[in-house]
């Protein structure tokens, strides 16, 4: 995938006023803890997520999204004058919908009041749905189809947290290998993140999205999945370790991929912008592809993993930071379950 015509307006996000531990939510396995053995402080030091976020009880993905879409138009609008009658297109790219029907993109049109001609619709592909939703957008700006588009998502992780907790103190049937494959979800976070993306003749001097390039695993689909359960709450299950690994090789080939597709070298990428899962993800990716660790802007620690929000998310707050600025390189790498890689190159 190469662009020549496509920048990134406007970026950004928005994050729930509530902060839970990952003593807090261990607080609540104790007696499980004491019966197998375990000892509290496991979850942080294995993931080194110290806090996540979430949304009060009852927030839909689509109101996370729209706070974030709304702040995202306006900096469009203020920066270059674009006007949300000008968005062709919306994108919600979340793991979390607010129903099955209809499309959560469609309360977020309605919400952010964009025009009738403006198509809507979601895009769900795990953690990797933020940067599928900027490639679908990308390639119709790149052919003249579209001017501007908005890409958002919204992720809630109260619901599964909970439900993993509840199912974790259901009884004594729940031994370690019960906790090995809820370990994952507990890591996960809330947030919202938005991004628009329009041709050169609107945003000449914003970041130019160069291109990237895209590998899947899929023989490794189900070493992560989740689904709804009877109790009508969400429940997931993930082999962590094989993921780990399966996902750090997947990356790899994509890398090299990347380079040869955009004609870069590693040593032109000044800053690499993650999907952040844990410290042991990161450090692992960053050791098999020979980066420099102050090349990335860390942010699983406080927000834990935000699903398709967490690049996004991470994205924005280093260019808030002024960790990100105009002239650099950048590489954007996701990796979702199912397994999927894709990477894209910001100039």
């Amino acid at each position: 995938m190469l662009y020549r015509s496509v920048h990134l307006a406007s970026l950004s996000h928005a994050l729930p006023d509530e902060v839970v531990t990952s003593l807090a939510l261990e607080e609540q396995l104790i007696p499980l803890y004491e019966r197998l053995g375990l000892s509290v402080g496991r979850l942080e030091l294995m993931s080194g997520i110290r806090t996540r976020r979430f949304w009060p009880k009852g927030t839909r993905p689509s109101a996370a999204a729209t706070l974030a879409g709304e702040v995202a138009l306006d900096r469009a609008r203020e920066s270059m004058g674009l006007d949300r009658s000008e968005v062709g297109l919306l994108i919600f790219a979340g793991v979390c919908r607010d129903f099955m029907e209809p499309a959560t993109a469609s309360v977020v049109h309605a919400n952010l009041r964009l025009p009738p001609t403006c198509q809507a619709f979601d895009v769900s592909n795990a953690c990797l749905g933020f940067l599928n939703g900027m490639v679908l957008a990308a390639e119709m700006i790149e052919r003249g189809v579209l001017e501007a588009a908005l890409i958002v998502s919204g992720e809630d992780a109260r619901p599964l947290v909970e439900e993993t907790l509840r199912e974790l103190t259901a009884g004594e049937h729940i031994g370690r290998r019960e906790v090995k494959l809820a370990y994952a979800s507990l890591t996960v976070g809330s947030g919202a993140a938005a991004v628009v993306l329009t041709h050169t003749r609107r945003a000449p001097e914003a970041p130019r999205l160069a291109g990237g390039t895209l590998l899947a695993a899929t023989e490794h689909h189900e070493l992560c999945s989740g689904d709804r359960i009877e109790s009508g709450g969400p429940l997931m299950q993930t082999d962590s370790e094989a993921l780990l690994l399966a996902g750090n090789a997947l990356a790899s080939r994509t890398w090299s991929g990347f380079l040869r597709e955009l004609d870069w070298r590693a040593a032109s990428v000044e800053r690499v912008v993650t999907h952040q899962v844990g410290v042991q993800h990161k450090r692992l990716l960053f050791q098999t592809l020979g980066l420099d660790h102050t090349r990335d802007y860390p942010t699983v620690a406080e927000f834990g993993n935000v699903g398709s929000v967490s690049l996004p998310l991470s994205l924005s707050l280093a260019r808030d930071a002024g960790f990100v600025s105009d002239g650099e390189r950048v590489a954007l790498m996701g990796i979702g379950s199912g397994l999927h890689c894709m990477m894209l190159g910001l100039e």
